[in-house]
């Protein structure tokens, strides 16, 4: 039996939803661009400041206790994602590991390789594997969206996915318009060549269960500060191709994974709070083990934010002069709402909604090749309204009368 979302307990887990904006209670709708932190990630970055932080390699036990805090990290990051724990390994953020990923791969490149990437993605998925791409003189092959219905063209998959191909990039879901891309089958195409799988999961992790090997992933990462925790980047990498990445590091640095990835001195008291926000996600769920309690919490996380967004698209798609960009009814999306409205620019909507206390943000969000495809990205993108496990039903009707005062001129 599913599990009942208790949505008044989950927010009494945010302390940023006190917050007030010229006299009214904020509601932050810009999940998307980073979500509100978890009473236990702050707990945890904080406990560790507190007890006394140190570098790795001491026998005195602030050393230690940092060490057993990025193990049991690790082991709450495989459990979340679908991995084991010697395939995960921490950065910056997403974009940054990325970027060193993709020089690692791209020695095993020449004149005669091929990668793909989409348009549907954000440019952390696509420009690092450019970059590497030119340098080696390798091919790029671009998957195109349909403007139509936000989803890619799965032709252009079957048709670029070649002998060539060593690197098909994809999103797990669109980070700008929600879509959910069928990643398994992106991916079986891609093994039937021998291609390796990078997928950006940064925007679906905060919102369904994520399993890495299900859905055919030899590469995925996300950034913790999009689920509840802190800006700390994440990625877990198929053992096998982790092993043989000849990634750049200092020469006294580790050679074996995950350690080898991890360049410098890492976010000791960030990867603590990546653990109390995997930790806090958990407890949301039920099961006998933490990877079964974090994928029941997610698919209850998952149902009760596409109830939100159902009825959030449906009443910005009745009111006039607002064009709503969404996939079709049927295609599985985020609960991220992008639009636009008549005779206002991005940047004004998000103002005038500002005097109600919502926070919303306008702009293509990176998502650059798409809002240009959309014919939109040099004049302002989207207005985009996120929504996350701590927003409510009366957050959107309110939202939605406000919207309509401004349509209306009213």
């Amino acid at each position: 039996m599913q599990r009942m979302f208790d949505f008044q307990a989950v927010r009494e887990k945010f302390p940023a939803l006190a917050r007030t904006y010229n006299g009214r209670s904020v509601v932050y709708f810009d999940g998307p661009g980073g979500s509100q932190v978890a009473r236990q990630a702050i707990d945890a970055m904080a406990g560790y400041m507190e007890r006394g932080g140190a570098n790795l390699h001491g026998v005195f036990p602030t050393s230690t206790e940092t060490a057993e805090i990025l193990a049991n990290t690790r082991g709450a990051a495989a459990d979340f994602l679908g991995a084991a724990p010697d395939e995960v390994a921490f950065g910056a953020n997403m974009t940054t590991l990325t970027f060193a990923i993709s020089r690692a791969l791209a020695k095993e490149w020449d004149e005669t390789s091929e990668i793909v990437v989409t348009e549907l993605d954000h440019r952390a998925n696509v420009d690092p594997w450019l970059i590497a791409a030119r340098e080696k003189g390798a091919k790029v092959r671009w998957v195109r969206v349909d403007p139509e219905t936000l989803t890619l063209v799965t032709e252009d998959l079957e048709r670029h996915i070649n002998d060539r191909t060593k690197l098909v990039a994809v999103g797990l879901a669109s980070n700008a318009v929600g879509t959910v891309n069928d990643v398994a089958a992106v991916a079986e195409m891609a093994h039937g060549v021998d291609a390796i799988v990078a997928v950006d999961a940064v925007h679906a992790a905060p919102h369904i269960p994520v399993d890495r090997d299900t859905i055919g992933a030899d590469v995925i990462t996300c950034s913790a500060y999009k689920f509840f925790g802190p800006h700390v980047g994440v990625t877990a990498v198929k053992r096998d191709l982790f092993e043989r990445m000849a990634v750049d590091r200092l020469e006294p640095a580790p050679a074996h994974t995950p350690d080898k990835l991890e360049t410098g001195t890492q976010n000791h008291e960030g990867i603590a709070g990546v653990a109390g926000a995997i930790d806090f996600i958990a407890s949301l769920g039920e099961g006998s083990s933490r990877r079964e309690k974090l994928a029941n919490a997610m698919q209850t996380i998952e149902e009760y934010e596409a109830g939100l967004a159902e009825t959030f698209r449906t009443a910005l798609r009745d009111l006039p002069g607002v064009e709503l960009y969404a996939a079709p009814d049927g295609i599985r999306k985020t609960p991220t709402i992008a639009f636009r409205v008549k005779d206002y620019s991005t940047d004004e909507v998000c103002a005038r909604m500002l005097g109600y206390g919502y926070f919303v943000a306008a702009g293509d969000f990176y998502a650059s090749t798409l809002a240009e495809k959309l014919g939109i990205k040099d004049s302002g993108g989207f207005v985009r309204a996120g929504l996350a496990p701590y927003n409510t039903q009366e957050e959107i009707d309110e939202f939605v009368t406000a919207l309509e005062r401004l349509v209306r001129r009213t």
